[in-house]
C-alpha cells in the first residue's frame, strides 16, 4: 500500500461509491474517523499522525492540531467552507489544502427554496396544527412579484436566483465580488447596495463565505434595515448573522420569518431562543445532504488529494503559495 488517507467527512464514508474505489485503486487504506460529528482539534491531532492525506469535513483544524502531522501532505476539504481550517498553518508546514466549489451548489439551492416556501406558507405551523386535530388556516404570501434579495452571487447565488426566476420573483442582489455584467443580464438580476437591497427585500437570502468582514453581517443594525415583514433565509455559514438580534426582530414582528441551516455553534444549544419561536425554521446544517452530492463532492476530494499524492498541482487549491516553497518535491 502507498499510504494512508484519513477520511471524517460523515457521508463521504457513509456512501458507497467510485469517491471510496478510487482511494482503494490507488494503493491507500482509508483510515475513518471513529467519531459520527466533526472532531475538535485535540482528536483530529490524534488521527494526523500517521496519515499522507486527509478528507475532512467540519473539524477544527488549528495549528495545534497540525503539529503531529508529520506526513501530511493535502488537506482536501469536502466542501467549500475554510472558516474552521488554520490555512495559514498548512502553508507553513507545506500542506496543500483544497476545497470542492460547485459540487453542492443545486443541492443548497434547492434547500434554500424550499425553506423559502415554507416559511411563506407557514407549512410547518400547519402540520403541526392538523396534526394536533386543528383545522385553522394561516394566511400565507406568494412568492411571485416579491423582492428576493441575494446576499452573495457565486455559485450557489446563481442557483438560486435561475430558481427564483421560474417562480416570477424581483431579484436583487450585492457582493463585494459581483459577477460579470453578462451573467448578471443571464441570470436577470440586478445590483445594490446592501443597505438598498436590506430596505427592498421582501426575502433576503445569504450565500456568502464566513470571513472577518463578513461575520455578524446581519447584526441588529441590519435587520433594522430590512422590510418590515421580511423573511430572512441562511443557508451559509452561522456566523453570518447575530442570533439574539435575530430572535429579538422574530419576536417584535420586524421580520415575519426566518429559517437557517447553519447556527454559530452546531448543534445550537437547546436554549438558543431562535428554536422557542413558530416563525422560525431550523435544519441540521444539510444543505449539501443529498446523493448526488455526496457522490459529486466525494469524487471531487478524492481526486484532489491524490493529485496533491502524485505531484500534481489540482484545480482548486486555496493556498497555492505552497507550491513556490523551495523545498517542495
Amino acid at each position: 500500500m502507498k499510504g494512508k488517507i484519513l477520511v471524517t467527512a460523515r457521508s463521504f464514508r457513509k456512501t458507497p461509491g467510485p469517491h471510496q474505489q478510487i482511494l482503494q485503486d490507488a494503493g491507500y487504506t482509508i483510515v475513518n474517523s471513529p467519531y459520527d460529528r466533526p472532531l475538535k482539534a485535540a482528536e483530529l491531532a490524534g488521527l494526523l499522525a500517521d496519515v499522507d492525506g486527509a478528507i475532512l469535513g467540519l473539524d477544527e483544524v488549528t495549528a495545534e492540531a497540525l503539529e503531529q502531522a508529520g506526513r501530511l501532505r493535502v488537506i482536501s476539504r469536502y466542501g467549500v467552507g475554510l472558516d474552521s481550517v488554520d490555512v495559514a498553518a498548512a502553508t507553513a508546514r507545506g500542506i496543500v489544502v483544497t476545497i470542492t466549489p460547485g459540487a453542492n451548489s443545486v443541492a443548497v439551492a434547492e434547500l434554500t427554496m424550499a425553506l423559502m416556501l415554507a416559511l411563506a406558507r407557514h407549512i410547518p405551523q400547519l402540520d403541526r396544527q392538523v396534526k394536533a386535530g386543528e383545522w385553522g388556516r394561516i394566511r400565507g404570501v406568494e412568492l411571485a412579484g416579491l423582492a428576493l434579495g441575494l446576499i452573495g452571487l457565486g455559485r450557489i447565488g446563481r442557483e438560486v436566483a435561475k430558481r427564483a426566476a421560474a417562480f416570477n420573483m424581483r431579484i436583487l442582489f450585492y457582493d463585494p465580488f459581483p459577477p460579470p455584467e453578462e451573467v448578471q443580464a443571464q441570470l436577470g438580476t440586478a445590483p445594490a447596495a446592501l443597505d438598498n437591497l436590506l430596505a427592498e427585500s421582501d426575502v433576503v437570502s445569504l450565500h456568502l463565505p464566513l470571513t472577518d468582514d463578513t461575520r455578524h453581517l446581519i447584526d441588529r443594525g441590519a435587520l433594522a434595515k430590512m422590510k418590515p415583514g421580511a423573511i430572512l433565509i441562511n443557508t451559509a455559514r452561522g456566523g453570518l448573522v447575530e442570533e439574539p438580534a435575530l430572535a429579538e426582530a422574530l419576536q417584535s414582528g420586524q421580520l415575519a420569518g426566518a429559517a437557517c441551516d447553519v447556527f454559530t455553534q452546531e448543534p445550537p444549544a437547546r436554549d438558543n431562543p431562535l428554536l422557542k419561536l413558530d416563525g422560525f425554521i431550523a435544519t441540521p446544517h444539510v444543505g449539501s445532504a443529498t446523493r448526488q452530492t455526496t457522490l459529486r463532492m466525494g469524487l471531487m476530494a478524492s481526486e484532489n488529494a491524490l493529485a496533491v499524492l502524485r505531484g500534481e498541482r489540482p484545480a482548486h487549491v486555496v493556498n497555492p503559495e505552497v507550491y513556490e516553497q523551495p523545498d517542495r518535491a
